[in-house]
């Protein structure tokens, strides 16, 4: 970034703190989650739920019914097998993909369509802390494509694919995993969009932030774009906090019994943790809104920048170009 930040998730020690503190303050409940939310013949891709958060939004999805696609790396054929043991569901199906790669998502689009499967919701969830920067197959920084560049890549497919149903009795829903650690940056980096970035542990969680307010933003302007003259789309959002998981596997390994004695003290279950991405798919209150974004189970505004339509408009044309770089081009413009 342009300028040196100080902020509640700039070291891993902070970040760690500040989930603690999370925990510890009152929270507010603005919404509840029952167990007659039902999903019966709702179509849903979660993506990176062959573990931790992902993999108990997939169970508790298919505990209320509805069929369940989960797009994860590994896992396969196993955690789809013990979801479907579990929810007592056979509406469970996996599907690779590489969110590293963008061959891997296009392969995963065109399977959807060949397949002729629709969605009726995509919950992006798939996010990786990386201990150092690696580069993935195209030359790009890997944080910085799975955590955000993918997520765009995959929703324009699968837009460009008419993959998700728009005709049906409820609008589409796009929920997208995100973190309150898009407030910590001050500044948007666009003159280093897309560039690759040599780091290490101490750079990740700031970095980890980054990407996180380059999601925010285009949260918003995707809502916007998707909206322009009628409510065509739900677009989702929210911060599950501190959460249990094995994001951290690749701190430094003698920080591992520290992190997983914290974790497993102070930071919510999976389970708990999936209630709120839960709620933004299930919740019949929502019905009809373009664009919220949660902090767990209180509805909050997101950092004013993200949405700011010139930020939106100029993440959205960096983004574009960076991939017409790469050789890609969509058929529709949004």
């Amino acid at each position: 970034m342009n300028e040196k930040k100080s902020g509640s998730y700039d070291s891993p020690l902070k970040a760690t703190i500040k989930g603690i503190s999370d925990l510890f303050k009152k929270q507010k409940k603005d919404v509840h989650l029952s167990d007659s939310d039902r999903l019966d013949d709702v179509t849903i891709m979660v993506t990176g739920s062959s573990s931790g958060l992902g993999y108990a939004t997939a169970m508790d999805l298919a505990k209320r019914g509805a069929r369940v696609i989960m797009a994860v790396r590994s896992g396969i054929p196993e955690k789809g097998e013990e979801v479907r043991r579990i929810s007592g569901s056979d509406k469970v199906e996996m599907i690779h993909v590489d969110l590293s790669d963008i061959e891997s998502i296009n392969g995963l689009v065109q399977k959807l369509k060949e397949q002729n499967t629709r969605l009726n919701m995509l919950i992006c969830n798939a996010a990786i802390v990386p201990r150092i920067s690696r580069k993935t197959k195209q030359g790009l920084e890997e944080m910085f494509m799975v955590n955000y560049l993918a997520k765009f890549l995959l929703i324009r497919w699968l837009l460009d694919e008419d993959i998700f149903i728009t005709d049906g009795e409820s609008l589409p829903r796009i929920i997208i995993v995100s973190s309150e650690s898009h407030r910590n940056p001050k500044v948007y980096d666009w003159e280093n969009f897309g560039k690759y970035k040599d780091y290490g542990i101490n750079k990740t969680v700031e970095l980890y932030g980054y990407y996180k307010l380059l999601l925010t933003t285009f949260v918003n302007e995707l809502s916007r774009r998707l909206n322009q003259s009628s409510t065509k789309f739900s677009v989702f959002s929210l911060c599950p906090g501190p959460v249990n998981s094995n994001i951290a596997r690749e701190a430094p390994k003698f920080f591992h019994p520290l992190l997983k004695l914290v974790f497993g003290i102070f930071f919510n279950s999976p389970e708990k943790a999936a209630v709120p991405v839960v709620y933004l798919a299930a919740s019949k209150d929502l019905e009809g809104k373009p664009l919220d974004y949660f902090f767990m189970m209180e509805r909050k505004e997101m950092d004013e920048k993200t949405g700011n339509p010139g930020n939106g408009q100029r993440l959205w044309e960096l983004s574009e170009n960076l991939l017409e770089s790469l050789g890609i081009r969509f058929s529709k413009s949004i």
